[in-house]
């Protein structure tokens, strides 16, 4: 017959709730039976509600940081599908994995056609910098360089532009799949020519960099722009069926918003 959980007094969760560790109570009467069964001491107890309460809130944080960020909490390493028939450098990625590319200012190139995994990725690699405490901002490319100009209406550009140039992580989702005129050519110039081997930037895109170049109103800024962009990048290229057709809905079987890690498996 299994015992039953220990149960935890009105005075004690009066207290936690003070000192403001009330949600220790979530899984303090689980503990309290651990520490029972395993005849842990006051010190290895405590140890272990508090090591609770850490990692809750470091998990708290990085979601809420997350999202600030702009990243889909879906988006997650670990719920990526490595069995999706797309190709790509495994080396490439596992460097890109290990941020070291973010500690050495260097940038990240993901290319491929449309619905292979780029955003996704992308999303991906902002979270495991975000639980490594790196500041992280995601947007789509249009619409980054359009609210940039509108800034200019009010007179914020330069604020807003000194938030993305120091940003530690900054991610620039499907980039160029629209001509850029003068002005968002200035604007990407200036963000990528700043941020040049001082903080990590990763663009997603559709199209090779070569073909940047006609989409780019000044050839001459393209081409700077571009080739320091390039100089310092890793480059992932994705190849193969669409990701997305792996996530649409099958019928009698329900969609779940918030999808559980799958098991790692070989490559």
């Amino acid at each position: 017959m299994t015992a039953p959980a220990p149960t935890v007094s009105a005075e004690l969760k009066a207290l936690l709730r003070r000192v403001k560790l009330g949600r220790t109570l979530d899984t303090l009467p689980e503990r309290l039976a651990l520490a029972k069964a395993r005849n842990l001491g006051h010190g290895e107890f405590l140890e272990l509600v508090l090591s609770d309460e850490v990692t809750r809130r470091d998990t708290s944080s990085a979601d809420l940081r997350a999202r600030v960020a702009g990243l889909d909490a879906t988006m997650r390493l670990e719920f990526f599908d490595d069995t999706a028939a797309v190709t790509y450098d495994h080396q490439v990625l596992d460097e890109l994995i290990s941020l070291r590319f973010i500690d050495a200012a260097h940038n990240a190139l993901i290319l491929g056609p449309v619905g292979v995994g780029k955003t996704f990725l992308a999303t991906a690699l902002g979270h495991a910098a975000i639980r490594r405490r790196r500041s992280v901002h995601f947007e789509r490319g249009d619409q980054l360089l359009k609210r940039l100009k509108v800034s200019r209406l009010d007179n914020s550009h330069d604020a807003e532009l000194r938030k993305l140039l120091r940003v530690e992580l900054l991610i620039i989702d499907d980039f160029c799949l629209q001509p850029l005129d003068a002005i968002n050519t200035a604007d990407i110039y200036q963000l990528i020519v700043e941020r040049h081997q001082k903080t990590a930037t990763i663009v997603t895109s559709n199209r090779e960099p070569i073909e940047w170049l006609g989409l780019i109103a000044d050839p001459l800024l393209a081409q700077s722009a571009i080739d320091r962009l390039q100089s310092s990048a890793y480059e992932l290229v994705l190849d193969g069926e669409s990701y997305r057709r792996r996530q649409k809905p099958v019928a009698g079987k329900p969609a779940t918003e918030n999808p559980q890690p799958k098991q790692s498996q070989g490559r």
